[in-house]
């Protein structure tokens, strides 16, 4: 009996230590809000770790929670959504440079998890190139913006 239960034990223990280390589980750092997405990218377009150790491309897991996906693309949206209206008051400055940084580390981050984030890519994408009215961004923003993607893109 002892066998037995000595058992069933270090089989739970097991699964217990087998589900800790999934790739399911989003990291804390990535759900801390908006003021630690915002805090991290003024390092854009050198690396952006959020609280000095995680990628924002890594804040998209694969099957990840309903409620951690909500969180994470809640404070990701309001981030676009601030820095884009930062980048288009000074279209060539560090916002847009953020905000495209935001987007390519999403965008590569997205690439890995099977489809789930679509949605949260679109709605960033639109938060990212907002323009009232429809006008065209200026050149400034787009090349800032640009070189701040292909910055997010290889290292976020």
């Amino acid at each position: 009996m002892r066998v037995f239960a000595a058992t069933v034990f270090l089989l739970a223990l097991a699964l217990v230590v087998g589900c800790g280390n999934s790739d399911d589980s989003t990291p804390t750092a990535c759900l801390e809000g908006p003021e630690a997405y915002a805090r991290a990218l003024t390092a854009a377009p050198d690396e952006v770790l959020l609280e000095g150790e995680t990628l924002i491309s890594e804040c998209l897991v694969r099957n990840q929670s309903s409620g951690d996906l909500t969180r994470v693309g809640e404070a990701l949206i309001e981030t676009a959504t601030k820095l884009n209206a930062e980048a288009r008051a000074d279209a060539g400055g560090d916002a847009a440079v953020q905000l495209g940084y935001l987007l390519g580390a999403v965008q590569g981050g997205s690439e890995e998890s099977e489809g789930i984030h679509s949605d949260l890519v679109r709605r960033l994408t639109v938060a990212a190139r907002y323009a009232p009215g429809k006008q065209p961004l200026s050149p400034a923003f787009l090349r800032a913006y640009r070189d701040g993607y292909a910055a997010g893109k290889d290292n976020g």
